[in-house]
């Protein structure tokens, strides 16, 4: 189904459906994983993902690539999840604090081993955590999903030279958050 044009997708909803789960099924787990940092969560988005793509491929234009479209709309998805997991988190905070059962072990700082490596992953994915959300979104299209600065211009919607600088901003911040980790 490859290079198809939007009424041979449409064609037959059911064989379309399964070529799309088929063909990005694993890039759009990736995408919303790097983004999630929880597989169970990246499993869930990814699922809402491809409901949102059958549902709505009548609204896809073809003004870019079928990819790109769908990059976007993981995008979307893992951001509008994030978002409602900080507004949970602040409403379970806020019942801790008036329940008065937070404990003193909360606020314990772990200062993780420097040479394990899930150890590491966390502390990328900690740093990766802190950057804007659109230089943490290009950052890891770019180094994580391994997509090219077009694609990620085309999936932010965004100019190329956006996308350099929002990449080279993300490096020198997370160069200054590591550093010290990695000495």
């Amino acid at each position: 189904m490859a290079g198809q044009s939007k009424d041979d997708i449409m064609h037959d909803n059911a064989t379309s459906a399964k070529w799309l789960v088929d063909a990005y099924q694993v890039k759009v787990y990736n995408v919303c994983y790097s983004l999630l940092h929880n597989h169970h969560n990246a499993e869930d988005v990814t699922q809402d993902v491809f409901l949102e793509v059958i549902k709505h491929i009548d609204s896809f234009r073809g003004d870019s690539k079928l990819s790109t479209w769908i990059y976007r709309i993981a995008v979307n998805r893992s951001l509008n999840f994030i978002r409602s997991a900080r507004k949970r988190q602040i409403f379970k905070y806020i019942d801790e604090l008036l329940s008065l059962s937070v404990s003193e072990e909360s606020n314990f700082a772990y200062r993780p081993d420097p040479g394990n490596q899930d150890e590491q992953r966390l502390i990328l994915q900690k740093a990766l955590d802190t950057l804007p959300e659109k230089q943490r979104i290009a950052f890891t299209l770019n180094k994580i999903d391994d997509l090219s600065y077009k694609e990620i211009s085309e999936i932010m919607n965004i100019s190329h030279a956006s996308v350099e600088s929002l990449i080279h901003r993300a490096k020198l911040k997370l160069q200054k958050l590591l550093k010290d980790y990695y000495r």
